[in-house]
């Protein structure tokens, strides 16, 4: 297979890439590498793995943006097989800051790629990644109890695909997923097209650079062993299902396999795998003997008190579950920060 994965530099874009180098594919990776900059980050970042990356001779890099037509015709080059379009604007303060930058870059960026693929490489498979913000304060419906470590659905498991979307906040970020969401589910219907969508849940591993803003798992674990100070928005019970990248991988490829036309996954690691701030803080202190420094501030905009996939619907229909468990990714993106310590001090 030839595939084009788009944001190749990021933590869900280059294990993917890596995935399918080590398969022995044909691999396109498309980045323009401007998350340092997004987030006003000193150091590498994406830029660490764009290096990463150069290891797979079958890895092809081509810096370039989604926002350009002509950079996303030359990664598609005479036609691909699939596109994994994992490229955006992953903050939602950044998304509120700046929201037609936002917009730009996830909503414009989709349609655009999803265009030139639809002329240029019809037959092509397309994945969206897309989050659980695209349900916005509609998810804030559900019926909670409150523990003394976190918050709990009363009645329900997760957050199915029927949750509506629509007649509620989501924040600009989750206006622009939202967006891109429809748009690939709309070039299944109108255009024939084979694409999925995936709304994510907490995705972390190896190779993430964490910041306040965006990719808490990381950020909590950075701040930790290196003494910095993080902020809890909230009381900390507010909880999460996360995933580990490599079950994420794992469930584009069962789509990508199966003989499904299209199809919206949610994807996490569902009530087995899910954690408030306050618990993980905890974790992270059996896990690395140190104690983290928090400060707590006001709830932010949108911000769900708890958010868990009912990941029910991919399993049946691609027999996919998670595999690796908190305790086990944890240690592992413990074990990588440790490594490179060079990378945030």
């Amino acid at each position: 297979m030839k595939i084009l994965v788009t944001g190749g530099a990021g933590l869900v874009g280059s294990h993917t890439a890596e995935y399918y180098a080590q398969r022995g594919e044909e691999v396109i990776v498309l980045d323009n590498l401007i998350r340092s900059n997004l987030f006003g980050y000193n150091k590498d970042s994406v830029e660490y793995n764009w290096r990463f990356l150069a290891r797979y001779k079958n890895i092809k890099r081509i810096k370039g943006d989604v926002r350009k037509k002509g950079d996303v015709l030359k990664a598609i080059g005479s036609g691909v097989d699939v596109v994994i379009h994992t490229a955006g604007q992953p903050g939602v303060a950044l998304s509120i800051r700046e929201p037609r930058r936002d917009f730009e870059i996830n909503a414009l960026g989709t349609l655009n790629l999803l265009e030139c693929l639809r002329r240029k490489s019809p037959g092509a498979v397309f994945i969206y990644c897309s989050t659980n913000k695209v349900y916005g304060e509609n998810v804030d419906g559900i019926s909670l109890c409150e523990r003394e470590t976190r918050y709990i659905y009363r009645n329900k498991r997760g957050v199915s695909e029927e949750m509506p979307i629509d007649l509620t906040g989501h924040t600009p970020y989750g206006v622009s997923k939202y967006t891109g969401d429809i748009y690939t589910q709309e070039y299944a219907y109108t255009y024939g097209m084979r694409t999925a969508v995936f709304r994510m849940s907490c995705i972390y591993g190896t190779r993430q650079f964490g910041f306040e803003d965006q990719g808490w798992v990381a950020w909590f674990a950075i701040a930790t062993l290196f003494d910095r100070t993080i902020t809890i928005y909230g009381d900390g019970k507010q909880v999460r299902d996360i995933l580990y990248v490599t079950d994420l991988i794992d469930g584009y490829d069962r789509f990508i396999q199966s003989k499904l036309n299209y199809a919206v996954f949610n994807i996490g690691g569902g009530i087995q795998n899910a954690i408030s701030l306050l618990e993980f803080l905890k974790l992270l202190k059996e896990e690395t003997g140190k104690e983290t420094k928090v400060i707590f501030s006001n709830w932010r905009l949108s911000d769900q008190k708890v958010y868990i996939s009912d990941i029910s619907n991919i399993k049946n229909k691609l027999g996919w579950h998670p595999k690796i468990d908190i305790k086990k990714g944890v240690r592992r993106l413990i074990s990588w920060v440790r490594n490179n310590k060079r990378l945030f001090m």
